[in-house]
């Protein structure tokens, strides 16, 4: 697979109408005093042809929210329910964001503009539906950082300051205010499907799984598995393949999303809607990013139970339409997927070549210790061994001298230091917008993150929507 996006020519196909009627509300923008652009993302305005749009028509789109040409109306809300913290809560939806436009980029992927900050909906309850301008920011390195670091994840595609003074209790108020847009593959949640449960939609859900299928589509289970003809049974399969393939993703990343509740996963395995997020300063199991996660539940370590807890909610809701069997049998392919995409991102990350799966196994093991026993961030951690290089004393020094590794004559990994998105060097960036109006340093980080990218080349995804097994797994 190709890292950088291929352009595209701008190809509407709001396929989302379909279903709107009893999966959405449409809803309007809220009408902003200012609309200064921050951040325009380039080279996916390329990859869905929006590159030759001046500033203005930029701002008249992603700020004023002005209908694309041939794409939706009017801005759609969408509706589900999801467990927050274990917690099912049957009141929340879009409550500060919508659902734009769909589109096709050159892969021929159905990909969907969604808002954060676009105004108040049906679902805002008691917020203003607005979105901080430190929010925007950390938004922009979260997705740069992970996308950078092979991780399916949605694109900031736009910022734009709005001119208005927000009131937050868990950062210093007055502050400053902006509306953004991401691309991503899809607005179907987790919660989209507990949703229709909770309302005995049984028709309605069985449409939904037709969508997901026909707009997001992936390979059959294995030949063995019970039901594998079933729709439900097929989906739930791709679901818990991209999720595997998640959780593996930001463990390698060393990426903490830090809200991981079944409203915000996505049935493409994409990953998305980024809060408290952190980067572990090093590799620390126990590591939380949200404050208010008191108990740990989304801890760094805990993440690919939580993932596999939500694909069991998921499960809970397709029963509508499955037998139990079935999707249980899917379920419990998580952990090999999971041991499978650990081993193929990190010898990845590192740039050596696999040596099977055991041995691979085996070097994780041994890379996570030595980490956890020198006080050593991931981040460090791929630069310092890229290649196989710097083997250390002990355990793992002696597992890496038995891999092979590639080149790294590229003088990116002759640094010192690599990029880093640890809290002081976000919260140095945002010291400079807040308080010098300074964007310098956001953007040399994102020039530095992308130059990461290159560096790693093409990543080891599983299962992308609209691009059938990329890496053979699933296959009929």
């Amino acid at each position: 697979m190709q890292r950088e996006p291929q352009a595209s020519d701008y190809r509407p196909d709001p396929k989302i109408e379909a279903i709107a009627s009893w999966i959405a509300d449409p809803v309007e923008a809220a009408r902003f005093p200012q609309h200064i652009l921050r951040f325009r993302n380039d080279r996916w305005a390329a990859a869905v042809g929006l590159q030759t749009l001046d500033d203005e028509q930029w701002l008249g789109h992603f700020g004023r929210f002005q209908p694309l040409p041939g794409n939706l109306p009017q801005p759609l809300a969408m509706r589900y329910h999801g467990h927050q913290f274990r917690s099912y809560n049957p009141e929340i939806g879009d409550g500060r964001g919508f659902l734009y436009a769909q589109l096709r980029d050159g892969q021929d992927r159905l990909l969907d503009f969604g808002t954060k900050g676009s105004g108040q909906t049906p679902y805002s309850r008691f917020g203003d539906g607005r979105l901080t301008l430190k929010g925007a920011m950390r938004e922009i390195l979260a997705t740069e950082m992970l996308e950078a670091l092979g991780v399916n994840t949605s694109k900031t595609f736009s910022v734009i300051e709005t001119g208005e003074s927000l009131q937050r209790g868990d950062e210093p108020s007055p502050t400053r205010s902006a509306v953004l847009t991401r691309l991503s593959h899809g607005h179907i949640r987790f919660g989209t499907f507990q949703r229709l449960l909770a309302l005995e939609e049984r028709e309605h859900m069985a449409l939904l799984v037709d969508y997901c299928l026909a707009n997001y589509p992936g390979g059959l289970p294995p030949k063995n598995a019970p039901g594998r003809d079933e729709p439900a049974v097929i989906l739930l399969h791709q679901v818990v393949e991209r999720m595997a393939d998640m959780a593996a993703s930001y463990m390698v990343a060393g990426f903490v999303h830090g809200v991981l509740n079944t409203d915000n996963m996505n049935i493409s395995g994409e990953s998305f809607d980024y809060g408290p997020w952190r980067w572990l300063p090093q590799w620390d199991p126990s590591f939380t990013a949200a404050y208010f996660d008191h108990s740990g539940l989304y801890a760094f370590g805990r993440q690919p139970e939580a993932i596999l807890w939500n694909c069991q909610q998921l499960a809970v809701a397709l029963r509508l339409l499955a037998d139990t069997e079935p999707l249980l049998a899917a379920l419990n392919r998580f952990g090999d997927l999971y041991t499978a995409a650990m081993t193929r991102r990190f010898t990845w990350r590192l740039g050596i070549d696999s040596r099977g799966q055991e041995a691979d196994t085996a070097l994780v093991g041994a890379a996570e210790r030595h980490m956890r026993e020198h006080g050593i961030g991931p981040d460090d951690f791929f630069l310092r061994h890229r290649g196989g290089r710097g083997a250390a004393e002990g355990e793992f020094g002696e597992v890496l001298r038995d891999y092979l590794g590639g080149a790294v004559d590229d003088l990116f990994w002759q640094r010192d230091k690599p990029p880093t998105l640890v809290i002081e060097e976000v919260e140095r960036i945002w010291a400079a917008i807040d308080q010098h109006d300074d964007w310098k340093p956001l953007m040399d980080t994102v020039a530095d993150i992308r130059r990461l990218g290159a560096a790693l080349g093409a990543r080891p995804i599983v299962n992308t929507p609209g691009v059938h097994n990329p890496v053979g797994l699933g296959v009929a």
